[in-house]
């Protein structure tokens, strides 16, 4: 070092290693510099474009359509990872991919946004009109529309952009035409009125998947009909529906009221005669064992009402008002509510009330208005032949589900489907193909036909449910109904990836649907079912509980390699993942880990050769690590086939960051420090690292092209070949010698690290034992891990590490003499107990209370009884270490 003219420091010049050849790689991954660029190259070079010419066996995925409204959420990304894990390794594999992205119109949502737009314009739909209304919300889909399409590229989705579809483009809205005039001729779809689920705000009748269930506080008000010996007592939390009952019903075999069937009794405030009825859908043992039985408002009553030719009167109209005249006409159902309660409590009728009670209430998913079941005139498809057809298609194989267990929920769903209601009360979607004539006609028109035309013929104002066209999607959007290559190429596709929250609702419409359509031949060959995205305390995400994660946010912050690493790495088949930011840094450091690796493989010559030289002169680290390799290869393949995503990606984890990174990694810089040595561990580490990067490039898949084209000089890692599992340089005996070393090695890093030595602190030590002998070749490597320096004159031993090692004890004698400080050394131990202490209070608090192991997922509880594990375990060893130290 010397002083420059200018005052600063300077020093010498860095002497270049000839065998460096990090040029191109900086000293640190930065996604945010990096990522765009090379998405942006994989798309201009075609790798994610199918050809459908190909050869090569095909494998498809059709991404479940996002709302064209839609952002991504932590929902998203998890699937999208799952699905790019997917295809980027059958891509590997030698199959041509066809990933086939596209949006869903979203009926509901996207008319539900242009509305709120046009509002704050002081104009509705209806000033508008049905064309220009629809035109306008083209202009929001154009403008808005799809920006989750753009977030997919951040997250890396190796998406075939050539063949993106909309479910409003015209060769699906011809898609749609087409199914809807097929079933309608088979006489599977019909229109009846129903009871069907309405929204007052939405003015739409809504499917199950749009209603969303909450426990609501409201009054079980229970009531008395009639007086005297022949009056009955039923209780009810909607009073206001009794305007409308038409009967009360009990069980045929309840003795209570046998006197009273085929009776009659005054409906309260009405002075309406309604019949008591005997119905075996009644629960003789829940409340009184009588219900009011109001058809037009309730569909369980409407059940009752046809097997017993009930009247069915509608006593509200489209917003939830009462129409009834009297009193309460006008009224807002809710406002009715209390005032019926009132005008019965005047009469005295009144028996009890339960104030407040929590019940099941539905709500509009889009707008959260309480839905009101609504007797109705809608179209429905009949679903029963259809229903039968998806469950047999599961049953004989042809669609497995993943995982099995969820097979069941399946078959209770399609064995149990209610006939499906395809009707909506909105201007944008596909618009009902039916005219209806002057006179009562009524024709179905398909694609290729002209529609009635002439006076007093109109079409029928109703779209169609969302989910029917989404339902088409496996093969609507590969051309059907033209019998296209694609269609003859891609169907069936090979993996449905999507949340077992609508297993019910869209997978099993397009099992329907497919099947129907293409002849039995099944949509998709496998169905794999994810969970749900929970916070770290295993809550579910909501807005309103402040602990949703953005994910978006997390690939500005950590990069999308780190976000799609953390959930890959939770997605246990079928089960919900506790999810925390923590995670995400810790996904970050392994990218950043993987980036020095391999910085350092470049620094020191790593090489890329055709192939490894032979075993004999490799060293048992080099055996052992290729031995292992192979292992993980075959370990990756088989829990990726079986969709065990987490355990895969855990896998690879452990192995790179502890064996790779932590242990190979080590014993090779002894290595390369041999100049006999260096050539064939260059070969080595080059080799391992080059297969671990394509075991990682579908789960990270930036940073791994990134560092996989520096190490290679390759075009991409995208289309380079998938690891094939090599056990030829298996040996047992170098993985058990590396394996004692390993064990020899910790137990010695674990004492100093008890007596507070520090980390580079060099021990003189001698190392003896049968279980040594057996690694005695070694030395060195233990030597320079361990911080451990010969004996030299005058050793004298002050403390001794034994370990049990397979050929016997190993004996680490250390002269520990000037080497701590004792008064410092208890100080840092006592702040550990404390810490100690605290963690296993903290965890024996939570596992003791019976209401968080009640709601609390598994690997939540799972999690925190490891943590008192080590608590407990690091209470016992801190203790001890105290007892040890001389007393000052």
């Amino acid at each position: 070092m010397h002083s420059g003219d200018d005052g600063f420091v300077h020093l010498p010049a860095v002497t270049e290693n000839p065998l460096d050849r990090t040029t191109d790689l900086p000293g640190a991954w930065s996604p945010a510099d990096e990522e765009a660029a090379i998405y942006q190259r994989w798309v201009d070079a075609g790798y994610f474009t199918a050809d459908v010419d190909s050869d090569k066996p095909p494998f498809t995925i059709v991404l479940p359509p996002p709302n064209v409204t839609g952002s991504l959420h932590m929902g998203h990304a998890l699937n999208h990872t799952l699905m790019d894990l997917m295809t980027r390794r059958r891509r590997m594999q030698g199959y041509e991919v066809l990933w086939l992205p596209g949006m869903d119109h979203a009926g509901i949502a996207t008319q539900n946004v242009v509305e709120r737009e046009l509002a704050g314009e002081g104009v509705s739909r209806h000033d508008l009109g049905r064309e220009r209304f629809v035109e306008r919300v083209w202009e929001w889909k154009a403008e808005y529309g799809g920006r989750i399409l753009g977030q997919m590229r951040r997250l890396g989705d190796g998406v075939d952009w050539s063949r993106e579809r909309f479910t409003m483009d015209e060769n699906l809205s011809r898609a749609v035409q087409t199914m809807f005039k097929r079933l309608y001729d088979e006489g599977l779809i019909y229109r009846a009125e129903r009871i069907i689920n309405w929204c007052p705000r939405c003015q739409t009748a809504l499917s199950d998947i749009e209603v969303e269930h909450s426990e609501d506080e409201g009054e079980l008000a229970s009531i008395r009909y009639g007086d005297g010996e022949n009056s009955i007592v039923v209780a009810t939390t909607r009073a206001e529906t009794m305007l409308g009952d038409t009967a009360v019903a009990v069980h045929p075999d309840d003795e209570r009221y046998a006197h009273l069937i085929g009776t009659e009794v005054e409906l309260p405030l009405t002075g309406r005669k309604i019949p008591i009825v005997a119905d075996s859908h009644v629960d003789p043992e829940f409340g009184t064992g009588a219900v009011k039985v109001t058809p037009a408002h309730d569909p369980n009553d409407f059940e009752i009402g046809r097997r017993h030719d009930l009247p069915m009167l509608t006593i509200m109209d489209e917003r939830a008002t009462i129409t009834t005249p009297g009193p309460f006409e006008g009224l807002d159902r809710f406002e009715a509510r209390p005032a019926i309660v009132a005008a019965l409590r005047e009469q005295g009728r009144i028996v009890a009330e339960k104030r407040p009670y929590l019940h099941a209430v539905g709500h509009c998913s889009r707008c959260d208005t309480v839905v009101e079941p609504r007797l109705s005139l809608q179209w429905w498809v009949k679903v029963e032949p259809l229903a039968r057809a998806a469950g047999d298609a599961v049953r004989d194989g042809r669609t497995q589900v993943h995982p099995p267990e969820l097979a069941k929920r399946y078959f209770d769903w399609v064995d149990n489907l209610h006939d499906w209601t395809i009707s909506r009360q909105l201007w944008w979607g596909h618009r009902i193909p039916v005219w209806y004539g002057p006179d009562g006609e009524l024709v179905c028109v398909g694609p290729d036909e002209e529609p009635p035309s002439g006076p007093g013929w109109t079409q029928d104002p109703d779209v169609l449910d969302t989910w029917f066209s989404s339902g088409l999607w496996p093969f609507s959007t590969l051309g059907w109904p033209e019998s296209t290559k694609d269609l003859a190429r891609f169907y069936p596709t090979s993996v449905l990836s999507t949340g077992y929250d609508i297993l019910f609702f869209w997978v099993a419409r397009m099992m329907m649907l497919g099947l129907h359509a293409m002849d039995g031949v099944q949509p998709f060959d496998h169905v794999y079912l994810h969970g749900l995205i929970r916070d770290a305390n295993g809550k579910k995400m909501s807005k309103s509980r402040g602990n949703v994660i953005d994910p978006l946010e997390w690939m500005d912050r950590y990069g999308a390699d780190a976000t799609r690493f953390t959930l890959a790495r939770g997605a246990n088949p079928g089960a919900d993942m506790a999810l925390a930011e923590e995670w995400a840094a810790g996904s970050r450091n392994f990218c950043t880990k993987l980036w020095n690796a391999t910085r350092f493989a470049l620094m020191n010559g790593a090489t890329v050769a055709t192939g490894l030289p032979p075993a004999a002169e490799l060293t048992e680290a080099d055996r052992w690590i290729l031995g292992r390799l192979a292992e993980v290869v075959a370990e990756t393949d088989g829990l990726l086939e079986d969709f065990q995503f987490a355990k895969a990606v855990d896998a690879l984890y452990h192995f790179t960051w502890d064996e790779l990174c932590d242990w190979y990694l080590e014993l090779a810089k002894v290595q390369l420090a041999d100049a006999g040595r260096a050539p064939a561990t260059r070969a080595v580490l080059g080799h391992v690292l080059e297969v671990v990067l394509r075991l990682l490039h579908p789960v990270i898949p930036f940073v791994t092209e990134r560092l996989w084209t520096a190490l290679t000089g390759r075009e991409s890692i995208v289309i380079a070949d998938w690891p094939a599992a090599d056990a030829s340089f298996t040996d047992p005996v170098a993985l058990g010698r590396i394996e004692d070393l390993q064990k020899l090695i910790s137990e010695v890093r674990r004492f100093r690290s008890d007596q507070g030595l520090k980390p580079g602190q060099r021990v003189a030590a001698q190392v003896a034992g049968p279980g040594f002998a057996a690694i005695a070749g070694h030395e060195g490597s233990l030597r320079t891990l361990a911080r451990l320096t010969e004996p030299g004159d005058g050793f004298t031993a002050s403390a001794t590490v034994e370990v049990a090692l397979s050929g016997g004890l190993a004996r680490v004698a250390l002269d520990l003499s000037g080497a701590v400080d004792v008064a410092a050394e208890r100080k840092r131990l006592q702040k550990d107990l404390a810490a100690a202490q605290k963690e296993l209070k903290q965890t024996e608090a939570k596992l003791g209370n019976e209401a968080f192991l009640a709601k609390a997922p598994a690997d939540v509880v799972d999690k925190i009884r490891a943590r008192r594990e080590v608590a407990a375990a690091d209470l016992d060893r801190i203790s001890a270490r105290l007892d040890e130290l001389p007393v000052m």
